[in-house]
């Protein structure tokens, strides 16, 4: 994962101030310059506001006037990148009271990087009027700006701010994604697919009609994005969904114990076990077979975190097994415990029982 500096550092920054001040009629980029000189040590959204801040102040204060600069920019090639990032939250900022122009100025900046956190903004001030421009997009022929209407109305898009609106209620924004569910460019279906996902977590029953609404008329790629989308409630097994992947929730299947061959690991070490499943019935049985680790807390009570192992489907009598390595190395994302954890398998959403382990 890059850090931030190497997404929005000094040199970036500078790079980003000759650029503007060569399309802006040499005027000064004083702010730009002394900014990319101030960044050590801040996260990459601190980064991302001083930047914006020295944007808005050395181009012009009047939207025509910076949108003529931005406009200026986009005709260079070497305006790209994660440059364009605060420029297009300057834009979000600038342009919030013009609406429809600053929107469209978005959409031309999208294919240099992204603009997707900068279109909430108009999002949360108007949504119908922001959507009626979101929905044009869907149909444009530069598959970025498809995107941008996906992933920009995300309500639980990661490094952007909520939709509380779109959280509530997701019915606004659906025909935004029946319009891309097939859409050519995997980088569009892939948005479509986290969108959905994002929505089932508020609101299971409205993503999994609308996984079958899909699915009732697919493309090809149709099955793939819907299994993406329902992702979170298989792993939670939910029954609607798993049984509108073709997954039975009581298929009829043994599931042995893991037999954990690591009993005691250190942070740093793998865990290692072994699984198996069987179909005792006589009939073939499609399985999404996960396992879930229950980690100790700071409390002393335990979190329960799945993991994926296979899908695949297996015969009658069929016997499938399986070896496990799970990492404990440190991460930005978690903290480890020391303390006697669980792993137990999931098939089609119901746990079967657990081992023990002890981390130190």
């Amino acid at each position: 994962m890059p850090t931030a500096d190497e997404l929005l550092g000094e040199d970036t920054v500078r790079a980003l101030a000759a650029l503007l001040a060569g399309v802006n009629g040499g005027a000064g980029a004083d702010q730009l310059r002394r900014c990319g000189a101030l960044l050590d040590g801040r996260s990459f959204s601190e980064r991302v506001a001083a930047v914006k801040a020295a944007v808005l102040s050395d181009l012009p204060d009047e939207y025509p006037a910076f949108e003529e600069v931005v406009r200026a920019a986009l005709r260079d090639p070497g305006f790209t990148g994660w440059m364009t990032f605060p420029v297009a939250e300057a834009v979000a900022e600038r342009g919030l009271e013009l609406f429809e122009p600053a929107l469209h100025l978005l959409a031309e900046l999208t294919p240099r990087l992204t603009a997707e956190t900068a279109v909430r903004p108009f999002l949360r001030r108007d949504l119908p009027r922001t959507l009626r421009t979101v929905q044009g997009w869907t149909g444009h022929a530069d598959p970025h700006v498809r995107r941008l209407a996906s992933e920009g109305t995300r309500p639980r898009l990661p490094w952007a701010s909520r939709l509380p609106e779109l959280i509530a209620d997701p019915a606004p924004v659906l025909s935004v994604l029946d319009a891309l569910y097939r859409d050519g460019s995997d980088y569009v279906r892939r948005s479509v697919a986290n969108h959905l996902n994002d929505i089932s977590r508020d609101h299971p029953e409205v993503a999994v009609q609308a996984a079958a609404r899909w699915l009732e008329a697919p493309a090809p790629t149709t099955a793939s994005l819907v299994r993406h989308g329902l992702r979170t409630l298989v792993k939670a097994g939910h029954a609607e969904a798993l049984t509108l992947l073709g997954h039975d929730p009581d298929a009829p299947v043994t599931v042995a114990a893991p037999h954990v061959r690591t009993p005691e690991i250190q942070v740093g070490d793998h865990l290692l076990f072994d699984y198996e499943v069987a179909n005792n019935g006589d009939r073939t049985v499609h399985v999404v077979i996960d396992y879930v680790i229950h980690h100790v807390k700071a409390n002393g009570d335990r979190s329960p975190k799945v993991f994926k192992l296979t899908t695949r489907s297996l015969a009658p009598g069929e016997r499938w097994t399986g070896t496990r390595r799970h990492s404990f190395k440190p991460i930005s994302t978690r903290r480890y415990y020391p303390g006697v954890h669980h792993v137990h398998i999931q098939v089609n959403g119901r746990p079967h029982a657990d081992s023990a382990f002890t981390l130190t």
